[in-house]
């Protein structure tokens, strides 16, 4: 079973289990082998002195024991609905701020903070339980310990009395348990750490040895000597992790090729998107093949095969750096400055770049914030094109633009794919009449097939119905 772990969830998780097993390998580490040690050392005295009142002072020792086991069994439940509840709350926080203006946007910053508080709210009343539980194990312990004192004593007094032991032997035998009861009584109060460190740890680990089904480390597979750039998908039936019951893909055949441009057209939902997913191996079909110039994709070195493909997405990810870093992205190793401007004119973005104060070196903020949308798609495209890929994916690369951005971007795509397969998801109809193919997508499989002219000539077609959709959608 893949687990499914949110982002927000996931770093809140991996913080508090380290946090958790830290405290136990620190002091309380150093805490519990002095106990051990004492444990050892304090029943040795005690038996060498007088073994027969050691054993039976030694049976109020199993007591200790047995509150151990049931505070433990008590706070292992506490711990791990604690760290679920804990997990929520950060993933409320983690989304929030991430999508800070969204947020503002809304006024739902009280919101925001109302789920918050009633995440924590849980959480503080299983702290308050967990607390309460070992509260009442600590007092139990100590009187255990009261306990041993008296019993001690008692048994002690009796065999003075009948000449059995003497006054020295009796004290040796008491202050040597009551160091040993003192020690156990300390490790109880661990309880709670070695618990959570316990749970927290077989969390981590579960992190650590989960393996992803699609190894990106894997250098196993076939590379190509040369890439034509021809792809088949045969017969592809498909369903997202996360979404099992949802048939994304039933029975897809496609094929697109080489240095053609195939544009993929369908209603939102129908699995446009979907086809760039699986071609860059983002998940693997659950039957059926898709091949590159006749290997299956599955068959070739996975870094490879993402080498010889450039994406472009509809919101394209910049990260917190300069204009020339976010560029050479693109190529694994060290990109030249020469490089590095030939793609930027390639993809109509030197003369924006070259008219900013820091040129090259200007900061893009967190995820592209200081660039306009158009600016940020073409430093896109020259990231993408920077690897000279032999396929180049579009995913709705113009559908957020505005004309001028959008006759700018696309200028730039044009230059960029020409002599490549291309494949072109597109919403904008009008973005998509030039291609060489278009495939219309429809209840998981292809409805129709061909150029522009010969599916608008097919009467009630699907293709013929969105044209129209989409026209009719335009002049309102």
């Amino acid at each position: 079973m893949i687990l499914l772990i949110p982002s927000g969830a996931l770093g809140a998780r991996l913080f508090i289990d380290a946090l958790n097993i830290r405290r136990l390998v620190g002091d309380n580490l150093a805490i519990l082998v002095q106990c051990t040690i004492t444990l050892i050392s304090g029943f040795a005295i005690a038996f060498a002195s007088d073994w027969k009142l050691t054993l039976i002072v030694i049976c109020v020792i199993p007591f200790l024991g047995l509150q151990n086991y049931i505070q433990v069994k008590f706070l292992n439940s506490f711990s791990e609905d604690a760290k679920v509840m804990y997990e929520d709350a950060s993933q409320v926080v983690a989304e929030a701020v991430g999508s800070i203006r969204t947020v503002a946007s809304f006024c739902a910053e009280k919101r925001v903070i109302t789920m918050y508080s009633k995440k924590c709210q849980a959480t503080m009343k299983q702290g308050i339980r967990s607390g309460m539980v070992g509260g009442l194990g600590f007092s139990f312990s100590n009187l255990m310990l009261y306990l041993t004192y008296a019993l001690c004593f008692y048994v002690g007094a009796q065999f003075v009395h009948d000449g059995k032991s003497t006054f020295k032997d009796v004290f040796r035998v008491y202050f040597a348990l009551v160091f040993t009861a003192f020690g156990i009584s300390q490790t109880s109060a661990m309880a709670s750490d070695s618990t959570k460190a316990q749970e927290s740890t077989t969390s981590i680990l579960a992190v650590i040895d989960r393996r992803s089904k699609i190894d990106p480390t894997s250098d196993e597979g076939i590379k190509l000597e040369k890439v034509d750039g021809n792809i088949d998908f045969n017969h592809v039936s498909f369903k997202y992790p996360s979404r099992p019951d949802v048939q994304v893909f039933s029975d897809f055949t496609l094929g697109i090729p080489s240095g053609k441009t195939t544009a993929l057209v369908g209603e939102s939902g129908s699995g446009k998107s979907t086809v760039i997913a699986l071609l860059e191996r983002f998940y693997d079909p659950d039957s059926g093949t898709i091949s590159l110039d006749g290997t299956e994709l599955k068959n070739l070195t996975l870094s490879w095969l993402r080498d010889q493909m450039g994406l472009v997405s509809q919101e394209p990810v910049l990260f917190n750096d300069t204009i020339r870093a976010n560029i050479a992205y693109g190529k694994r190793g060290e990109a030249t400055e020469e490089e590095i401007i030939t793609v930027a004119k390639a993809a109509n973005a030197h003369e924006f770049i070259s008219s900013l104060p820091q040129g090259y070196n200007t900061n893009v903020g967190e995820r592209g914030t200081q660039l306009s949308g158009g600016q940020k798609q073409r430093v896109a495209i020259a990231r993408a094109i920077l690897k000279d890929p032999r396929v180049l994916l579009l995913d709705e690369a113009t559908s957020a633009l505005d004309a001028e951005s959008e006759r700018s971007v696309q200028d730039a795509l044009d230059k960029v794919m020409v002599s490549r397969t291309t494949i072109v998801v597109a919403h904008r109809l009008s973005t998509i009449k030039g291609a060489d193919t278009i495939a219309v997508i429809k209840d998981g499989s292809v409805a129709e097939k061909g150029k522009h002219e010969s599916l608008m000539g097919i009467k009630g077609g699907v293709y013929a119905s969105l044209v129209e959709l989409h026209s009719k959608a335009s002049a309102s």
